[in-house]
């Protein structure tokens, strides 16, 4: 060792100073990707502890709100980010470790996504490094973030992205953060254009409102409305809007189960289920498909207000559990089951009104449940369609003849709504479509008919889908 060398004094050790924020970022992110948890369900608990741990002076609603912020935002521009990442290191992206990756999208959602000034966003990933990854890892993020920051969002996207017109679907993957598989069947859905669907993915990558149902004849939304900052519902006379920031449990009437938290497009499909035409008797509903009891919770409270019985079933003894707490203290008669809709209890022709909400894909709901979009394959719906048509087949022989069945999903993929439906009517026979979207007063941009497929970009609401018909032999 030189002499020089020994006369240098040694840099002291620095703990890592843990930020309670973004260990909690960091956390939410990799429950999302070791155990396939989804955000919405990881938060809340994560929160709760942070409160608890820290302190309402060292964690308060600002520090809650980035923690969301953080999470939500780099899972939903996780396919932008990885691109502008792959750029700035020198091997595969699958070749760098998950935790190691999750540091550097936070970083990088940080830099591009918020307004944190460069050099906090850029020290506080690499202090969240030095904690969760150890020093060495933290240098490797200190660099890579240290070339994102050169440039913002837009230099990184026309550098990383392939121009539109020669690969229009990898385009708008990369600049809107979708895989393309998902851009493909949310093109074909929309029935072309660029415009739509630019507006479209746009959407998905906004924060959604909350949006609460006053269940009729057992709240308001006067009530609702006193309670909390709101804004009216656009379309469904039960909605309110919550200002942003608003905590909806802490409303009573929500505690208490007679008003929820649901998206004005779910409460639109039951609204037009109960008020779709029918002839005759009108005193037996099914909601075949109940969990986790949004839908149900409506339809019984309509139900109740014609003195109508709702048999809600759901499979998953778990889910069923939940539909009861949902309809619990309901005015009107209903019953919950654990039951297979596909191998039914009930007797064919028992009910005059059935619902089912199949389950599907989700590709609806992509503002609300980002990592979804990650996590969905192409493959998947090849195991839905079964189950899909099998439900609908099953419903179709519940109702009796001249009743309504409304076939529901949150998935626009057409391979998973008018595919479907025009199967089952043509295997099953004895059944017609009927025209929805006079059930939907006042909503705009509803297509040919007779269905109705929603949209977050035009109307606000998660990407649900409608169709009702009726049994006709």
């Amino acid at each position: 060792m030189s002499e020089q060398a020994r006369r240098r004094p040694h840099k002291p050790y620095r703990r890592p100073q843990k930020d309670p924020v973004r260990m909690l970022a960091f956390e939410a992110l990799r429950a999302v990707d070791e155990r396939d948890a989804y955000a919405n369900l990881v938060l809340p608990p994560l929160l709760r502890k942070a409160r608890e741990k820290e302190g309402p002076e060292k964690f308060d609603g600002r520090d809650a709100a980035l923690a969301t912020e953080l999470v939500y935002g780099t899972l939903r521009r996780q396919g932008t980010y990885d691109a502008i990442i792959s750029a700035c290191i020198d091997r595969p992206l699958r070749e760098v470790d998950p935790p190691v990756l999750d540091v550097l999208s936070l970083g990088a959602h940080q830099l591009l996504g918020t307004r944190i000034p460069t050099h906090a966003a850029v020290s506080a990933s690499v202090e969240l490094a030095r904690v969760v990854l150890g020093d060495g890892r933290a240098k490797f993020v200190n660099a890579v973030l240290r070339k994102i920051s050169q440039q913002d969002l837009d230099a990184w996207v026309e550098q990383v992205a392939p121009p539109y017109d020669e690969d229009a679907e990898d385009h708008l993957a990369v600049v809107h953060s979708h895989p393309r598989w998902v851009v493909s069947a949310l093109w074909d859905s929309l029935g072309g254009g660029r415009a739509g669907i630019e507006d479209l993915l746009e959407a998905d990558n906004e924060r959604p409102e909350v949006t609460l149902v006053a269940r009729p004849g057992r709240s308001t939304t006067e009530e609702l409305a006193a309670a909390t900052e709101t804004l009216p519902g656009r379309w469904s006379p039960y909605a309110l809007r919550m200002a942003e920031g608003g905590e909806p449990g802490a409303i009573e009437a929500v505690k208490e189960g007679r008003a929820g938290v649901q998206d004005e497009g779910s409460q639109l499909v039951a609204i037009a289920l109960a008020n779709a035409p029918l002839e005759g008797s009108d005193s037996r509903w099914l909601d075949g498909c109940a969990g986790p009891g949004g839908k149900a919770a409506l339809l019984g409270a309509l139900a109740a207000e014609r003195g109508a019985f709702l048999l809600a079933s759901e499979k998953q003894p778990h889910r069923a559990r939940l539909v009861e707490r949902a309809l619990a203290g309901n005015p009107g008669p209903y019953q919950v089951i654990a039951a297979d809709g596909t191998r039914p209890p009930w007797r064919p022709g028992s009910f005059d009104r059935v619902l089912v909400d199949v389950p599907c894909s989700g590709l609806g709901a992509l503002r609300r449940r980002p990592e979804a979009r990650w996590r969905r394959r192409p493959e998947d719906l090849d195991g839905f369609a079964p189950l899909q048509r099998a439900l609908l087949t099953e419903a179709l022989s519940a109702v009796r003849v001249g009743g309504i069945v409304g076939y529901a999903t949150c998935s626009p993929h057409l391979a998973e709504t008018r595919v479907v439906v025009d199967d089952v009517l043509k295997k099953t026979g004895g059944a017609e479509l009927i025209d929805a979207r006079p059930l939907l007063p006042g909503v705009p941009a509803l297509g040919d008919g007779p269905d109705v497929q929603l949209w977050p970009h035009l109307h606000g609401t998660d990407a649900m889908y409608l169709a009702l018909l009726r049994r006709t032999a």
